[in-house]
C-alpha cells in the first residue's frame, strides 16, 4: 500500500534546513555554506523507503527582505508552506526564539497545517538549552512533535522521518523510486558553482552574486557547461576573478569536482564574470536570473 506526502521545511536563515535535507536523502541536492540565505529557490528532495515516499520541499530562510531577491525568497518560503501535508519547522537548539521565529510560528498558525518542530544543532547546545527551547516553543504553538537532531552529524534523522510518516496518505507516488530530486541539471550546476563562490568569498559579495548557465551540453562522455557569474560592482568582479585569475580558477576546480561526482562523467567548465549593477533591486532581472514564482 503506497503512501506519499509533501513536507515543507521552513525556518530562519542558517538553521540547517539544507543540511537536514541532504542528511535525509544521503546525497547532496541542496548547497550549504556557513553564510545565511544560501538557499534561494525551493528545492525538492525525494526519499523513498519501502512503501513510503517522502517529498521534501526545502525553502529559503525566512528573513526581513531588503530587495527584490529577498522578497522573492520569502514569498517562495511562505507559499511552500501551503503546498505541504506537514511543515517541518527547523530552529537552532542553542538560540532563543527571535522575532523571525515568532513570525514563522504565526505563518504556521495561519496555514492551519500540522507542524513538527525540529531542534537542530544539538551538538552545539547543552541539555539545559535544549530543554529551554522545548519549553519556549511548546508555549508558542501546539506542535505535533518535538525532535532534537544534529543534521551535521546525522543524528535524529530517523526520528524526523518517523514523525513525518504519520502525515503520509495512501496515493500513488509522484516520482520513481530511484531519484532523489527533480531539479534539472542546469539548475544544480548553477547552484554548485554558487556554493563554491560562497565558500571562497568573504563578507557581502556572495549575496550579490547570481550564476546563470548559458550552455549545458551532454555529449555522453563529457558535459560542457558555460556559466556567467553576475556581480553588482566592478570591484567585486576583480575580487571574484582574483590575481591573475587565481580565485576564479579555484572556484572552477572545486565546482568541476562536485559536478563530475554529481553527473558521473567528465565536465568541461567555462566561467565568465560579468557586472550587472544592483541586479537584486530589479524584479525583472531577478526573474531573468531564474528567481521567479511558479505559475499557478
Amino acid at each position: 500500500m503506497k503512501k506519499t506526502g509533501f513536507i515543507a521545511i521552513v525556518g530562519r536563515p542558517n538553521v540547517g534546513k539544507s543540511t537536514l535535507l541532504n542528511a535525509i536523502l544521503g546525497e547532496k541536492v541542496a548547497i550549504v555554506s556557513s553564510k545565511p540565505q544560501t538557499t534561494r529557490n525551493r528545492i525538492t528532495g525525494i526519499h523513498t523507503d519501502g512503501e513510503n515516499q517522502f517529498v521534501f520541499l526545502d525553502t529559503p530562510g525566512i528573513h526581513a527582505p531588503k530587495n527584490a531577491l529577498g522578497e522573492y525568497m520569502v514569498k517562495t518560503a511562505n507559499s511552500t508552506m501551503l503546498d505541504g501535508d506537514v511543515i517541518v519547522f527547523v530552529v537552532d537548539a542553542a538560540r532563543e526564539p527571535g522575532q523571525l521565529d515568532l513570525s514563522i510560528v504565526e505563518s504556521i498558525r495561519a496555514s492551519h497545517m500540522p507542524a513538527v518542530l525540529v531542534l537542530n544543532k544539538t551538538d552545539t547546545a547543552n541539555a539545559e538549552e535544549i530543554g529551554a527551547r522545548l519549553t519556549e516553543y511548546s508555549k508558542l504553538y501546539d506542535f505535533a512533535a518535538y525532535v532534537p537532531i544534529s543534521a551535521r552529524r546525522g543524528e535524529g534523522i530517523g526520528a524526523v522521518l518517523e514523525e513525518c510518516a504519520k502525515f503520509l496518505h495512501e496515493e500513488e507516488w509522484f516520482y520513481p523510486d530511484d531519484i532523489v530530486t527533480d531539479q534539472p541539471g542546469r539548475q544544480m550546476a548553477a547552484e554548485i558553482i554558487r556554493e563554491k563562490l560562497l565558500r571562497t568569498l568573504n563578507k557581502e559579495i556572495p549575496h550579490g552574486i547570481a550564476v546563470v548557465i548559458e550552455e549545458f551540453k551532454d555529449e555522453d562522455t563529457l558535459i560542457r557547461i558555460s556559466a556567467n557569474i553576475f556581480c553588482e560592482k566592478e570591484s567585486h568582479k576583480g575580487i571574484i576573478v582574483g590575481k591573475r585569475g587565481a580565485e576564479l580558477k579555484m572556484v572552477g576546480t572545486y565546482a568541476r569536482e562536485d559536478l563530475e561526482k554529481l553527473f558521473g562523467t567528465k565536465v568541461y567548465l567555462n566561467l565568465w564574470v560579468k557586472v550587472k549593477a544592483n541586479w537584486r533591486e530589479s524584479e525583472q532581472i531577478v526573474s531573468n536570473f531564474g528567481y521567479q514564482q511558479d505559475e499557478e
